[in-house]
């Protein structure tokens, strides 16, 4: 059905003169000028074919037609502000709900997560190991996957990747006074149960490596950098996990030795969710992050071992 409507911009200029009973008035509320308005409600009187002003010098007054024209809109205009307003206030907020490792959530996403604006409200939740990507059971929305590994049913978007270097508390490190990669055989090291690689480090660092563990195990990288925090021993960082602990001095790194890059976060959520805006939104914030940062994971690491 095709509605024969005249112009809104006409309606309201009228309705601002008829309730001002002045051009000027009109259009210093609508931030037009007097000729606008006058016009405007000219328009609008041809399209009625009624006239709505009586003018006469500076004065300005209702026709019969203006007056009950006046006394409709203005119930109408009413309601259309308030049908405007339980609108705007019924707006719902999505609920996007994340899934991730204790690491990640505490040390990457957390802190930043102020950066995040697209009307979502954030639901965190950690697991103990490497966090599930069966959608069915899990109750997330989106997972921050552990490694690059493909996941049938789910897309994998390979992330982050990183380094990893011996990290200590400064007080660690002067009690001990740790000079050369060899001084760690003698010292507790903290060894992390998802990946450990302690051999490697000591092997890139040309050190024949010790006896292991050689220290306790830990469930989780998150685990093990708080440990050393806490001057507990010496944890393998990884560099994308560390950075905020050792910008603000409660680690520090020693030696230049690291192992080589892996893949260790990708962002994994259901296939058939692939074009879900609230989705797709928080994985470019995601990607744009790590970007900024220099942790993105290069092309030639895609679907390493992790």
């Amino acid at each position: 059905m095709h509605r024969r409507l005249p112009p809104f911009s006409a309606i309201r200029a009228f309705e601002a003169a008829a309730r001002h009973l002045s051009f000027k008035a009109a259009a210093e509320e609508l931030c037009l000028s007097p000729s606008a308005v006058s016009h405007a409600v000219r328009a609008l009187e041809d399209h009625l074919g009624r006239q709505l002003f009586l003018r006469g010098g500076n004065r300005l007054a209702l026709t019969w037609s203006g007056e009950a024209y006046l006394k409709d809109l203005s119930g109408l205009l009413d309601g259309l502000e308030q049908a405007t307003s339980r609108v705007g206030a019924a707006r719902p907020r999505r609920t996007l709900r994340v899934l991730s490792t204790p690491a990640f959530a505490a040390r990457w996403l957390v802190p930043r997560l102020d950066r995040f604006d697209a009307g979502v409200e954030i639901s965190i939740r950690t697991s103990d190991g490497a966090p599930s990507t069966d959608f069915a059971r899990n109750g997330a929305d989106v997972v921050l996957h552990w490694g690059d590994a493909p996941v049938r049913g789910v897309t994998v978007r390979p992330m982050m990747e990183s380094a990893r270097y011996p990290v200590v508390s400064p007080s660690f490190r002067d009690r001990h006074g740790i000079a050369v990669p060899a001084d760690l055989t003698r010292h507790r090291l903290l060894h992390d149960e998802v990946m450990d690689a302690w051999a490697d480090w000591f092997r890139l660092a040309g050190v024949t490596p010790p006896e292991l563990p050689q220290g306790p195990r830990l469930a989780h990288c998150e685990l093990t950098m708080t440990a050393a925090e806490q001057g507990q021993g010496v944890a393998l960082a990884y560099d994308a996990m560390a950075r905020s602990s050792l910008a603000d001095g409660r680690l520090v790194r020693l030696f230049d030795t690291e192992t080589l890059p892996i893949a260790i976060y990708s962002v994994a959520y259901p296939d058939e969710r692939a074009e879900d805006p609230v989705i797709k939104a928080f994985s470019a914030w995601m990607f744009d992050e790590v970007a900024a940062e220099g942790t993105a994971i290069q092309p030639q690491r895609l679907h390493a071992t992790a």
